[in-house]
């Protein structure tokens, strides 16, 4: 290499240093837009493999605890869990059927009453008033006949692409949870050899991630549910075992699903008077603090660890690009993510290894 007198490079190898450093943050950029346009177009596919996971894993691992204490092969086990689940499902529905099935019927039918008898109630203020003339009228909702046929079109086209993607779910879960190791060797092969032990714990650490976050919601449903029904119960809220199903049903979207929760009591309770409305959400805040202060903080502990902070900047982020599916799996996705961070970043690359996951 030529250099001046004094030593340095010369204008030329200069320019063509400069050159070079350019070419390779030009690069580097243009890698990073791919991969995140990749992301983008293809994060729908991520969603239903994560959807998928949550229903395989946990079958998996209750064949391997039923393999440890019967001694049989994790592939008759995983036959029996199958079973057993699909079993319990069927009876869950058909319980709901014969037991609520009526109330959820009526419930159906009781809505449009009780958004009359909130529109009634409205009415009968200053403020209420104003509220119901921003309310589009029914022959300005008319004229608007050929937007709403279109929207009309788009919820079924959507309902056409949930019972696809249901379809993908169910046999995405059957496949990974036939041959775990297949799907998750080959991802391992993918990793250079001196990394591939350290890509195994991490993946291994995701899926027990995965299965512990599913039995924590789940206990929180349930939880939930009781609490609710007692609550509308104690109160004389006609429908009372629908409405506490559907609140333990949304649950399973935290941060945001007791607020839908919260709307169908609310309907029902002004049927009968203000104050009753009051006592069920003076009932709900209750179930929430008891649910986000204690019962989180709880299974959490015990099932894993993310600030909530988190939880709701990755459903608003999730959510607003993916729809009803991304906000469900946003929790979820960030605990892998936090998985990812914390064994990846900060005990490998940061040789920090007081942080535990």
């Amino acid at each position: 290499m030529q250099t001046t007198t004094s030593g340095e490079p010369t204008p030329h190898e200069r320019s063509y240093t400069f050159t070079q450093q350019v070419g390779i943050a030009a690069g580097i950029t243009i890698f990073l837009i791919l991969i995140t346009l990749l992301l983008g177009f293809s994060f729908d596919i991520i969603l239903l493999i994560v959807a998928s996971l949550m229903i395989a894993l946990p079958l998996r691992a209750a064949a391997r605890w039923l393999s440890r204490k019967v001694g049989w092969k994790e592939g008759i086990c995983l036959a029996i869990v199958a079973l057993l689940s699909l079993g319990l499902l069927v009876g869950m529905i058909w319980v709901v059927s014969t037991t609520i099935g009526h109330q959820i019927s009526d419930l159906k039918e009781g809505i449009p009453k009780a958004v009359d008898n909130f529109q009634e109630k409205l009415s009968q203020t200053d403020v209420g008033k104003k509220l119901l003339d921003m309310i589009p009228s029914e022959n300005e909702l008319m004229k608007g006949g050929s937007k709403w046929m279109n929207q009309a079109t788009g919820v079924l086209s959507s309902t056409f692409g949930t019972i696809a993607d249901l379809y993908v779910i169910f046999f995405l879960a059957i496949f990974i949870a036939a041959q775990p190791r297949l799907y998750r060797e080959g991802i391992i092969l993918m990793i250079p050899k001196k990394s591939r032990e350290r890509a195994g714990e991490v993946l291994d650490k995701m899926s027990e991630t995965l299965v512990k976050w599913l039995m924590g919601q789940l206990f929180s449903m349930l939880v939930v549910g009781i609490m609710s029904f007692i609550g509308l119960w104690a109160l004389g809220i006609p429908l009372a075992g629908a409405i506490a199903l559907f609140a333990a049903l949304v649950t399973f979207i935290p941060n945001i699903g007791p607020i839908f929760a919260l709307i169908p009591a609310v309907l029902f309770a002004l049927m009968d008077s203000p104050e009753k409305a009051l006592y069920v959400v003076l009932i709900y805040v209750g179930i929430q603090a008891i649910e986000s202060n204690v019962l989180t903080p709880i299974v959490q502990k015990r099932m894993i660890d993310i600030p909530p902070a988190l939880v709701l900047i990755s459903q608003l982020i999730i959510g607003l690009f993916t729809g009803v599916l991304g906000l469900i799996l946003a929790t979820p996705l960030m605990a892998m993510v936090m998985v990812m961070v914390k064994m990846l970043y900060i005990q490998d690359t940061l040789k920090d290894d007081s942080v535990k996951v």
